[in-house]
């Protein structure tokens, strides 16, 4: 075998493919720069948890592979759940509103062709609110888990604000994820009623109480602790939306934590 031949096969011999994964509901206004920022992959998984809109369609369009939650058991189930349709080991995890940087998809190529040296890796979230980029009120900093090997590590059960654990080593991304949550106030005030239902359930599962003082002092807590304590006002208009909608989050639902232990 000539060198060159032969230094091609050894490369191709350490090519790890990447599935991307995720679960999705009435995105399609906002999930084609997503999808585009995923082409990349030797695969896209796509968990429908209940779309009524053309999602699913534009999925397929790009060239997703498209399956459907059957019962909703919250967050950390169905992103479990959609990890189990790839067909790949290694799985980078990203929602619909995000967008990975082309840095971050270059050291993923670089890993999946050279070997990859962790179990799994963060990655740097940097994001948006309104369409403007939010640098404060605790969301700078930001890093998660989202590329990880799927045998040994995965989601766990969590209802609501869902995380990748492993047991492996962790590595760390320098690429970014540019997250365009909330373009307009009325999504973020139906995100949080949504996540203070879920969480409110949450709560009591693990046998806490509330009343109406408590969801007061919980919501002016958090105002506080992102628009004073991390910043928020140096985010302009912006931060003090974000901070005022994010503390009636939580006074909802502690609000609603009360209200299910009333009935």
């Amino acid at each position: 075998m000539k060198k060159g031949v032969r230094i091609m096969a050894l490369k191709k011999a350490s090519y790890t493919p990447v599935s991307v994964v995720m679960i999705v509901k009435n995105e399609a206004k906002n999930i084609r720069p997503c999808l585009a920022s995923a082409t990349w992959a030797d695969e896209i998984v796509v968990l429908d948890t209940g779309s009524t809109d053309a999602t699913a369609e534009i999925c397929r369009e790009i060239g997703a592979r498209v399956y459907h939650l059957e019962a909703w058991e919250g967050f950390g189930k169905a992103r479990q759940r959609a990890a189990t349709y790839a067909t790949n080991d290694w799985v980078f995890s990203l929602d619909a509103d995000e967008i990975a940087s082309p840095e971050l998809i270059n050291e993923i190529n670089f890993l999946r062709n050279n070997g990859f040296t962790h179990s799994a890796y963060r990655a740097n979230t940097k994001s948006y609110y309104l369409g403007k980029r939010i640098n404060y009120c605790g969301w700078q900093n930001e890093t998660h888990i989202r590329l990880y090997n799927r045998n040994q590590g995965g989601f766990n059960d969590a209802v609501v604000h869902e995380s990748i654990v492993s047991t492996g080593s962790l590595g760390m991304l320098k690429g970014i994820i540019h997250h365009h949550t909330y373009p307009t106030k009325e999504m973020h005030i139906t995100k949080m009623t949504r996540y203070g239902d879920l969480g409110a359930q949450k709560l009591k599962s693990q046998g806490k109480t509330s009343n109406p003082a408590k969801a007061l002092v919980r919501g002016a807590f958090t105002f506080v602790k992102m628009y004073l304590l991390k910043g928020g006002f140096l985010d302009g208009i912006h931060g003090f939306n974000l901070c005022k909608t994010t503390a009636w989050g939580t006074w909802y639902k502690y609000h609603r934590l009360w209200k299910i232990k009333e009935s």
